[in-house]
């Protein structure tokens, strides 16, 4: 007997006329403005241009969608290529299929045109992405539980996830492990751990992604053995299996290998911020008092030129009348002298 479970949405779909709103593309949505205003904070922090983010965006977003649908198409192609199927399928990515090491893999092509037209250094908007990045995720894993895909095994446990619905192969129903619910609970952690770590230690030259990439993987791991939508495997391991632990591997290696690498001189490159608090007013009032200033300062000199003038005249008129009571006293002794004699003889 089912005493407790999670729900499914009774839909994933509403339509605004003839247009269909889509749970699915809602929650990724949700997910890449929830990146972008993590990372803003974060560059901002750094003393980066709050707008490279946005920039970077434009390049990263669309190569990531196309990236995830990719990897998802090539690793899965008889759901698409096989016998009996629709091709055309391929390009629902409003269905559902998203792979993430493809959205990160070609994400990570569009950044690097972005940061490269931006004069930024990829490394280091690597790490101040990387929070927001997973927490993106988190908020997407919500898709699935939108379209009733992506669940584990049958459970009896009370935070099962109840399924009921029809697929091309029948209908299912059932409570399963809602493995979506784990994946997004299990990437809100590697959230704070990236926070914390980045205060904690120098996490620097793309150290904080490569902290993201085995922290995600470690608990992707477990995850992926939890479910038992369709897979392709290799060695009896789920494909994504192999892929999280080739990249866990790649992600320590590089953590050991740079531990000692110093940070860079300038991790934000040719960004520099701006700073919204001087506005035009600010800028034109400045202008104004300098300009008051040196009117000012004009006054002043052109009050100070007459009152030198009258002094250099009132020297002249000075130094005339010494000249003149100095040749006065000069003739009163030559005349003294003559008469002194004429006196004596």
């Amino acid at each position: 007997m089912e005493l407790a479970y999670i729900p499914s949405p009774s839909q994933g779909v509403w339509h605004l006329g003839p247009v269909p709103i889509r749970a699915y593309a809602l929650c990724i949505l949700a997910g890449i403005a929830a990146a972008i205003w993590l990372t803003r904070r974060r560059w901002i922090k750094l003393g980066g241009n709050p707008e490279d983010v946005f920039d970077v965006a434009l390049w990263a977003v669309p190569f990531g969608i196309v990236g995830g649908r990719l990897y998802h198409v090539i690793t899965d192609p008889e759901l698409y290529f096989k016998a009996g199927e629709q091709p055309i399928r391929a390009l629902y990515i409003w269905d559902g299929g998203l792979g993430i090491w493809g959205a990160v893999a070609l994400g990570a092509v569009g950044a690097w045109i972005g940061c490269r037209r931006k004069g930024i250094p990829l490394s280091g908007f690597a790490d101040a992405l990387a929070p927001g990045l997973i927490l993106a995720q988190a908020i997407g894993r919500w898709g699935n539980w939108f379209n009733q895909e992506l669940y584990g095994n049958p459970t009896t446990l009370p935070w099962g996830l109840k399924i009921d619905k029809i697929t091309p192969d029948g209908a299912v129903h059932g409570v399963f492990q809602p493995t979506f619910l784990y994946e997004s609970l299990w990437d809100l952690a590697v959230v704070g751990v990236l926070l914390y770590a980045d205060r904690r230690w120098s996490m620097h030259n793309g150290r904080l992604f490569a902290l993201y990439v085995a922290c995600y993987t470690a608990g992707r791991g477990w995850i992926e053995a939890l479910r038992s939508d369709h897979a392709n495997r290799f060695l009896g391991l789920r494909v994504n299996d192999w892929t999280s632990l080739l990249l866990f591997l790649v992600a320590v290696g590089y953590l050991i290998a740079t531990r000692n690498k110093p940070a860079p001189e300038n991790p934000i490159g040719a960004s520099r911020i701006v700073r919204p608090e001087v506005e035009a007013s600010d800028v034109e009032e400045g202008a104004e008092t300098a300009a008051d200033a040196t009117a000012d300062a004009d006054a002043d000199a052109d009050m100070a030129e007459p009152a030198e003038e009258a002094e250099a005249v009132e020297g002249e008129n000075a130094a005339a009348e010494a000249a003149a009571d100095g040749q006065a006293g000069s003739t009163g002794a030559a005349g003294s002298a003559e008469s002194g004699p004429k006196q004596h003889a």
